[in-house]
């Protein structure tokens, strides 16, 4: 038999899955259930992952999100949140993504890592991710909320996938040793103009730091990161919206540059 709570995350995680296939945003969970904590709203996005996978998709890797103090103290949080990425948020360098597919897109620059083996918590240690990471490569994420105007909390951006769109890999993937991830530079263009500069410190101090924050988390849950999981490690920037024509290029020191072009 199914509890209140049951019915309403299934219910919860309907509205989102179907606001994102639609396109179509509704009112923040927030807004109607001032009641709902982070837990159930974790509860409500793993009901939605579950739907992702009836539909077909396939779990390449997860995303952190929250990252920046700025970002957490707008939010009133403490700590990052994450979400789960599938085959289908996958998209290719060099292919325009259609505004058709979004609701209200920003893009924010980041650093992925790309596992070589199982990271199984809790205690991981920034040495061990550093181990377990077969590389690093550039990487934007398009983030987007199913919440109309992006008026969200925490909870509802939990329970929305941590406001996963979709996710560009740069071309190459560089040894995790090769460059001091807290001092990587990036320069953040677009549409030819720089809109943004900072370094891989933004990121919890370090971007593996990230990474062990979810490996903790997720054992919390009796889950852990796998090998050949995509991480991508949270934001060094600001999230910058796009728009129809919008082009924007993230170049990263050392490791490359990663860009896409938005169309109709």
């Amino acid at each position: 038999m199914k509890t209140v709570e049951n019915q309403r995350i299934e219910s919860l995680a309907q509205e989102l899955y179907q606001a994102d296939v639609n396109c179509s945003p509704v009112e923040a969970l927030t807004e109607r259930y001032a009641e709902i904590t982070n837990e159930e709203a974790y509860k409500v996005q793993l009901a939605g992952m579950a739907l992702r996978l009836q539909a077909g998709h396939i779990l390449v890797g997860k995303k952190i999100g929250l990252t920046s103090k700025a970002m957490q103290n707008a939010l009133g949080v403490f700590e990052p949140d994450y979400g789960y990425i599938t085959d289908r948020m996958v998209a290719m360098e060099g292919e325009p993504l259609s505004m058709a597919q979004f609701i209200s897109p920003k893009v924010e620059a980041e650093i992925a890592f790309i596992l070589k083996s199982d990271l199984p918590g809790p205690g991981i240690t920034v040495s061990q991710v550093l181990q377990a990471t077969a590389g690093i490569m550039p990487a934007l994420e398009i983030i987007d909320t199913r919440i109309k105007n992006w008026k969200i909390k925490i909870q509802d951006t939990i329970a929305d996938g941590a406001s996963i769109g979709r996710i560009v890999l740069g071309g190459r993937m560089t040894p995790v040793d090769a460059y001091n991830l807290k001092t990587l530079g990036l320069v953040l263009e677009k549409n030819g103009e720089v809109v943004a500069t900072a370094a891989g410190a933004a990121v919890l101090g370090h971007p593996a730091n990230a990474v062990v924050w979810l490996g903790n988390k997720l054992a919390a849950y009796g889950m852990m990161l796998k090998a050949g999981d995509i991480v991508m490690s949270g934001s060094l920037t600001a999230a910058c919206p796009m728009a129809e024509g919008d082009y924007i290029q993230a170049n990263f020191a050392d490791i490359g540059s990663v860009s896409v072009k938005f169309v109709k």
